[in-house]
Formats: C-alpha cells, sequence, structure tokens
C-alpha cells in the first residue's frame, strides 16, 4: 500500500534526508522523520517552509514532481512593497525569466494570514512596506516564485507552500508531520 506523508518543512531546513553540502552540519528531513522507504516528491528550498510531500511510490513521487502534469502549487508569499495592479497581471500572464517565459500564474493580495512565527524573523525596513499574494503555479522552476515576484519588482521576504494539488498544510504545525 502506498503511503504519502505531508511535512510542514520549517525555515532553514532541508529537503532531503542526507547533508552532503558543507562541514557545518545543516538540519535535515532525519531531523523531524524517522519512517524508512520514504523519499520527498519535489524539493522546497532551504530558506522557504511549508508543505513538502513524501512517499514511497516512485510513480506518485514523478507524478506530484514533475511539471509536465501541471499540478497546482499554491503559496502564500510575503512581498516587500505593494504590487500595483500592472505587477499583478504581468505575474498573471507569465513572466519573462533567465530560462524562458513562467506559466501564466494565479494571483490575488490577501490579507496577513495567520501563521507561525518564522524563526529568525523576516528583515523588517520600516520605509518600505510590505503585502502577502496567495500564488499558484503549475511548473517547479528553481526558486520559481522568488524569481517571478523580483522580476515585477516585488522580492520574496517569506515564502510558505500551503498546497500542492488537493493536499494543503491546513492545521500541520511546523515541524510536523502526518499521513495524508
Amino acid at each position: 500500500m502506498t503511503r504519502l506523508i505531508l511535512f510542514n518543512k520549517p525555515y532553514d531546513v532541508l529537503s532531503q534526508f542526507t547533508d552532503r553540502g558543507t562541514d557545518t552540519p545543516r538540519r535535515t528531513l532525519s531531523d523531524f522523520i524517522d519512517l524508512p522507504g520514504i523519499y520527498p516528491a519535489g524539493r522546497l528550498d532551504r530558506d522557504s517552509e511549508g508543505l513538502l510531500l513524501l512517499t514511497d511510490d516512485g510513480r506518485l513521487q514523478a507524478r506530484i514532481a514533475d511539471p509536465r502534469f501541471k499540478l497546482a502549487k499554491t503559496y502564500l508569499v510575503q512581498v516587500e512593497g505593494e504590487p500595483a495592479p500592472d505587477a499583478l497581471d504581468r505575474l498573471r500572464s507569465g513572466v519573462a525569466l533567465k530560462d524562458g517565459k513562467t506559466r501564466p500564474a494565479e494571483v490575488e493580495r490577501i490579507d496577513r494570514p495567520h501563521l507561525w512565527p518564522r524563526d529568525p524573523p523576516i528583515r523588517v525596513r520600516a520605509a518600505i512596506p510590505d503585502c502577502w499574494l496567495r500564488l499558484t503555479i503549475r511548473e517547479g522552476r528553481n526558486r520559481q516564485v522568488r524569481r517571478m515576484t523580483a522580476a515585477v519588482g516585488h522580492p520574496t521576504l517569506r515564502l510558505i507552500r500551503w498546497s500542492i494539488g488537493d493536499w494543503t498544510l491546513a492545521d500541520l504545525p511546523p515541524g510536523k508531520f502526518r499521513p495524508a
């Protein structure tokens, strides 16, 4: 029987079970999950938070991670500044990045969500406002959401993947996991 695990990845945790990168150990999935035979279905950058799916089924793993299946991934994104309607329209139309134009995104401004505190907190600049967006993409390029918001003039301050397809964080606290 296929196992599918939902994990709320905290900030500064690698989306893998081992750290082969530096002499200074970094936190990995093995610091939170001790279930043999499961692997991440896709990645979430170390400086991003939120939903990471893990499974023991290679076909399901490929279906979740492979951009050709166009599985919706929704993010809560705190950006620097307050995007004007034309900046949001650019995200909705697709943004030209160095590796090509992105597929159109669904995006809307949202009220500040009720979330767990991030450790360490984001940098706050008193003279520059920020706002939150709900942004949905159907591809998964490296650091795509961050590059998209920067391309329209609003760098990402905090990025939380809220859902992948029908799977969502709901009430899953950071660093915790549960079966799907």
